[in-house]
Order: structure tokens, then sequence, then C-alpha cells
């Protein structure tokens, strides 16, 4: 039998395209291998967010090269977020690769088109694409031009495909766009994330609903109050600041003040109380002085998230940003970057440590070094010991130990 491997580098909705990847693959008689020699069929889904993403897929690519001499039957296929609308460039860049194609889009040598297949068993939780693309423009990010604008999904089309995962074992769903808070305005309906959450909180069997990305400049009270209201909808928010300065919140072409955010996280604690905040942070950014920097900090010091996801500026040629020049040393870059992370190591202990004693309800995800694993609704990972088969259950555990990263208790 022929087998395919899918290499996955990314975000959430890499995974999610690479998930029914695999399904159409599988449909057409392939069987997965986790070695990448072995198998007959190679896709790179790649990023190019970061350089650093971007560096691992281009070695990734020269290290099959000679896979390629040696093996010329093997099918190699790249996508995803290195993937332009410039095809003949890349050809000849990468002329051991057999066939490039977009990221979202439908591999060119199928012989049919169209939705990708959904996995043919998928775990208990499970990524939806709700739309592809952003219209904001950030001027670090390249993936407006990689991915587009947005196109939004009907809420029918994404109702179908959800009752179909929960219909193959699927509790959790976590529904994705580069930003879901401009989800349905492309539609002739225009219809509101708040009107498909309220859709899909209706499916039997669907436990657990989360999204992301939000953006706080379109992050509305109508949502905060879908979220506050519908049994099924997480109360876990992830809400991208980046900076804490004005100023380099303009430069970034964020769309919001730092005061501007701080009343959003007002308005989502004074509606959802207890719900859990994780954001995103870029440090480095060029000319970012030491105050800006501090604005950051204070920022993070105030609002106490739960999460939070540190990134050090680099450039991505294409972006209005990179033409303002890479000013910031590395080495300054990355002691930003240990500031951060040490006061968010210090604050997620401070609030992990709250739920030792108490019980909280996971839906088991699967095992992991000889232990279940689970998230409560708030998204923290819990492990235990356990014999039975948990796999896909929800169930109650009393928290025993707790890190910045996870939680250990036992089963009641």
């Amino acid at each position: 039998m022929l087998k395919y491997h899918i290499w996955t580098i990314g975000c959430q909705m890499n995974k999610a395209e690479s998930e029914r990847l695999a399904g159409r693959f599988e449909e057409l008689g392939y069987e997965p291998t986790t070695q990448i020699n072995d198998a007959d069929l190679v896709v790179l889904n790649s990023c190019v967010v970061r350089q650093s993403a971007e560096n691992r897929v281009v070695n990734k690519l020269a290290a099959l090269s000679p896979q390629k001499k040696t093996r010329p039957d093997v099918l190699l296929a790249l996508t995803g977020c290195l993937v332009d609308s410039d095809i003949d460039a890349l050809k000849k860049r990468y002329p051991h690769v057999d066939y490039f194609f977009k990221p979202g889009e439908y591999p060119p040598w199928l012989e049919d088109s169209g939705e990708l297949s959904l996995p043919r068993h998928p775990s208990p939780t499970a990524y939806v694409t709700i739309m592809q693309g952003c219209d904001n423009y950030c001027s670090y990010c390249i993936v407006p031009y990689r991915r587009g604008r947005e196109r939004s999904r009907t809420i029918a089309e994404i109702t179908g495909e959800l009752s179909e995962l929960v219909g193959r074992g699927v509790k959790e769903v976590t529904l994705l766009g580069q930003n879901v808070d401009s989800y349905g305005h492309d539609l002739t309906e225009k219809p509101e994330l708040a009107d498909l959450l309220q859709e899909l909180n209706k499916i039997d069997g669907l436990l657990r609903i989360r999204f992301l990305t939000n953006h706080p400049k379109d992050m509305s009270d109508r949502l905060i109050e879908a979220i506050a209201g519908l049994d099924k909808v997480c109360e876990q928010i992830s809400l991208p600041v980046q900076a804490g300065s004005d100023e380099i919140l303009r430069a970034m072409n964020r769309g919001y003040t730092a005061e501007q955010y701080l009343h959003l996280i007002s308005r989502i604690r004074e509606k959802i109380p207890g719900a859990a905040l994780s954001t995103d942070v870029i440090v480095g950014f060029p000319s970012e002085s030491e105050a800006q920097f501090q604005h950051t900090v204070d920022l993070l010091s105030g609002v106490k998230f739960d999460t939070v996801h540190i990134a050090a500026y680099s450039p991505r040629t294409g972006t209005s940003a990179a033409e303002l020049g890479d000013n910031i040393p590395l080495t300054e870059k990355k002691e930003r970057l240990d500031i951060i992370e040490k006061l968010q190591e210090e604050i997620a202990t401070e609030i992990n440590a709250r739920l030792r004693g108490e019980t909280v309800e996971i839906l088991v995800e699967g095992r992991k070094r000889g232990k279940w694993f689970g998230r409560t609704r708030t998204d923290k990972l819990v492990f235990f010991s356990n014999d039975g088969d948990w796999a896909g259950q929800l169930i109650k555990v009393r928290v025993e130990k707790t890190s910045p990263w996870s939680l250990q208790g036992t089963v009641e």
C-alpha cells in the first residue's frame, strides 16, 4: 500500500488543513507513516510568519533534495504560507518539488476538487476553519499577502461539517480564522460570529466550543454576550495585544490604543467573571525604545494574563514594517523576551496555584508520557494517572500539584 507523510509547522489553521489532507489521502488508499523516508507522498505544510519558522521549512526542503534524487518516484508537494503567487520563482528555487499549492487550496494532482475531506478518525478535539484571509494588514504580518482577503464560509456549511465531525467522535471544536471577529461580513446575509456560535451551540453531542484569533479593534459587545450566555462556549479568549505602547501600536497598524485594549479587557471581565485570557506580544519591533517596551511590561503586569505567547520581531519581506529596518539588536530582543517570560511565569504560577485543592472538569484528549491529559474550559492543561480508558470523556479531577504550565491531579 502507498504511504503518505505530512510535515506541518505553524498555526492551528495549518494543522487543520493537514488533517483534512490526510483524510483525503486515506480515502485514495494511502496509509500514514511517521517516517518521511518511507513515504511515497510527502507534503510540507509551511509557515513563514517568523524567520525561525521559514528557516525550518527551507532546511527541510534542502534535506529532502537528496532523497528525491535517490527516489525520484516520490511525490513531493509544498503548501502553506511559503507558497505565494510567484510559483515560477518557487519552482526555480526548489526544482525537486513536484507541486506547489496555496494554503487552504486543493492539491492540484487530485482528480476531483472541492472541499478537503474530514479526518477519518479525529481526536476528541478538532479544528474547523470558518474563514480564510485577513483584511487588516498589520505592518509586520505577511499572512494577508499569502492567504488573501477575508473569505467566510456559510453557517450552513460550517454546521454541516461540525455535525459530521461530532458523528465521528469529536466533542470539542476550535473555530479558526486569522480574525474571527470579522466573520460573515463578506457574506450576503452578513452573519456575525455570535450568530454562528448560537447555531453551533445547538449541535447534539458537541460539548465545547472555542475560537481564535480575535482582533481587539473588532471584538464586539454582542460577541462577549454570546460567550457569557452560551453554555458550550468556553470562557477562554485569545486577544493579541502585541505591544503596550501607543506609538508602537500605530507603527504596527493595529488600529487601537493601549487604553482601548484595557477597556475591552474590563468589559470582558465584567461580563464573564473568571474568563481566562491569553495574548500575543512582539518585542524588538523597529525602533522600540526601552520606555516603550516598559509600557508592554506594565500592561502585562496589570492585566495578568493566563497565557502570553512571546515572539521577537523578525522582518518579513513584502510587509511595510520591513522597510523600517531591523534596528534592535538580537541580544536586546532576547533580553526583553527573558524579562517577559520570567514575569509571565510568576503570574501563571500565581493563577494556577489558586486551583490547588479544587476540583476541575476536563475533556480528556489522550495520553502523553504515560499519563492521561485534558483541558479545562479555561484551557488549563491537566494530567492524571489512571488505568481506565478516559479518551473523549468529561471527568472531574482534583488538583494536587500546580505549575505555571500545567496541573496534576486524581480522578474523583
